[in-house]
């Protein structure tokens, strides 16, 4: 018998309909799985829910640092007594599993799922390994047919490491903070959390510090017979006693110099994930992680590609035609490329985001999400807009205005794809024409602005700091300890306190450069000849930095307990909340 493991039950249903007509669905103490055939062979398709194994401590302990940690059933540590069923009913296929087969996402967190099944509870270290993209028939078909002959043991070993790292950081530095103060629910950092906590406690500083200037914007009103358009000095004023030479120029005539042309406006590439997070917050304000998990249902529902992808690509393999097909059964389009527009951005596991071309009824903010992505894979076929631009200018006595006009004369992909191109035109031409009217706005210079959740996911996906699929987690986390608050987000007296502590403990927890040189070298690992060597390097030098923090920590223990209650008492509601909490 084959027993194929799928990483949730929905995907095992998937795979199971997929192979066979006919599966039966059965049950193991209420615990789905399915049974079929493929020429005479016994087949299984049963699954995990997530990971069934995280790490804890050997024996538990109390104070830090800790490193004698093992992987556990998750039952043991969390609160998540429904996941024992599951592990055992994968123990009921133990004697009668003579193959296994790994169907997990195709991800260094699938692949470590996989793995932990195979070696904790199947004591085995390999497995043949289906690869796919989507949960269609098609697709699932042809990675059973062309299975791998192994896992793949750099992404499991990549995911382990990340898993190990995080631990040692995150339950060390936590348990350094919840020493402080005993305050066990409420005081947490982590790995990417610390770096990202000090990027937006600067940007604190930065609105804090900011001292406002005063200027003014100054607009001139040009006639031209019957047609008008609005002219901007190209410099801040800053000086009041300078806005007397522009309130000259009123009634005054003046040559208008007009430069014309048009240009051709591509598509925007397909989706990867973060470009889906920052437009679904752009146009619906969907926080990151409410859009990926949005996102991950219409994956398992068979709708979408996998959506943890970094790519920007569409490779031909995916059958454009065959899914522009099936979409122009509900949706109108024209199509004018054979080949999609794509960018940049690649992943060596999964091509952008993509619908399959299956169709279900939908509704509420899963609906907007499925049309965004549809109009998104759509729009990369169509055609360009065309965009008229008219650059107008005049100066007069030294002083220069100008303004660039623009009109959509052929809307192209814009018909398809919600992105609106700011309009203005005017038929002012070249040559003379009168100030009709000089305007004069008061306006002070503003501030950086605060990062929005979908903002601060593009930022640290530039800055190399977390990976596609933790960002989104990253920053809930910090929400949820309530050390940022708000859609723009502001640090809280308690996470300005955090911050200042965690860098009077140690410079090396808020290390922005360390934590991506942390995180190139666990991407090393996918393409390395010796993961396993890999790893245990990256462990020994994690499990140094620990100790040099605990190091730094002793000597200064008075004084940080001095900050962080100084923080608390910035906010009587924030110092309550967390002795409640304590």
């Amino acid at each position: 018998m084959e027993l194929i493991i799928a990483e949730k039950p929905k995907a095992a249903a998937k795979i199971a309909f997929a192979l066979s007509k006919n599966p039966i669905k059965k049950n193991y103490f209420g615990i789905p799985y399915y049974e079929l055939k493929i020429d005479n062979k016994e087949i299984v398709v049963a699954s995990a829910v997530g990971h069934l194994f995280i790490l804890g401590e050997k024996q538990k302990t109390r104070g830090w640092p800790i490193f004698d940690i093992e992987w556990k059933p998750v039952y043991q540590l969390k609160k998540q007594k429904f996941a024992k069923k599951y592990i055992n009913a994968f123990k009921n296929f133990l004697k009668k599993a003579k193959e296994i087969t790994v169907a997990c996402d195709y991800d260094i967190e699938g692949e470590l799922i996989g793995y932990n099944v195979l070696r904790f509870i199947f004591k085995k270290t390999n497995a043949n390994r289906m690869k796919f993209s989507t949960l269609t028939k098609q697709d699932l078909q042809k990675a059973y047919k062309e299975k791998l002959s192994h896992i793949d043991f750099n992404q499991a070993i990549a995911g382990e490491t990340r898993h190990l790292l995080d631990w040692i950081y995150g339950i060390n530095l936590s348990r350094a903070l919840m020493d402080l103060l005993e305050a066990r629910k409420i005081l947490s950092i982590g790995r990417v959390q610390g770096p990202t906590l000090k990027i937006l406690v600067e940007r604190e500083k930065e609105i804090k510090n900011f001292k406002p200037e005063k200027y003014f914007d100054v607009k001139v009103l040009i006639v031209q017979g019957k047609n008008k358009v609005f002219l901007d000095f190209k410099d801040k004023v800053k000086k009041e006693e300078d806005l007397k030479k522009f309130l000259q120029l009123k009634r005054k005539e003046i040559c208008l110099d007009v430069k014309k042309q048009e240009i051709s406006l591509m598509p925007f590439p397909p989706f990867n994930l973060t470009d889906l997070q920052a437009e679904a917050y752009r146009l619906y304000k969907l926080s990151p992680s409410k859009t990926l998990s949005i996102a991950q249902e219409l994956y398992l529902d068979g709708l979408i590609s996998y959506p943890r992808t970094s790519s920007q690509k569409l490779p031909i393999a995916i059958g454009y035609k065959t899914i522009l097909q099936k979409l122009s059964k509900n949706f109108k389009f024209e199509i004018a490329r054979e080949r999609p527009v794509e960018g940049k951005a690649t992943d060596p596991a999964h091509p952008a985001i993509f619908p399959t071309g299956e169709f279900a009824k939908l509704d509420g903010d899963k609906k907007k999400i499925y049309d965004l992505i549809v109009k998104r894979f759509i729009s990369c076929f169509a055609k360009d807009a065309r965009i008229k631009i008219k650059d107008v200018s005049a100066s007069f006595d030294g002083l220069i205005f100008k303004k660039r006009l623009k009109r959509v004369i052929s809307k192209g992909w814009l018909e398809i794809y919600p992105y609106e191109i700011k309009q203005e035109w005017s038929d002012v031409e070249s040559g003379k024409a009168k100030v009709e009217d000089v305007l004069v706005e008061e306006k002070q210079t503003q501030p950086p602005p605060r990062y929005s959740p979908a903002s601060l996911v593009k930022l640290l996906e530039k800055k190399k700091l977390g990976t596609k699929a933790t960002r989104a987690q990253i920053i809930d986390t910090l929400y949820k300890r309530q050390y940022i608050t708000g859609k723009n987000i502001k640090v809280t007296p308690l996470g300005m306190a955090i911050n200042e502590i965690l860098e009077k403990i140690s410079p090396l927890i808020l290390d922005e450069a360390l934590t991506r040189k942390f995180e190139l070298e666990m991407d090393k690992i996918l393409i390395s000849e010796n993961p396993e060597k890999e790893k245990q390097e990256i462990v020994e030098e994690a499990k140094e930095i620990i100790m040099k923090i605990h190091k730094d920590y002793q000597k200064n223990k008075q004084k940080l307990l001095e900050i962080i209650e100084e923080g608390l008492k910035l906010s009587k509601e924030e110092k309550d909340r967390v002795k409640r909490k304590a």
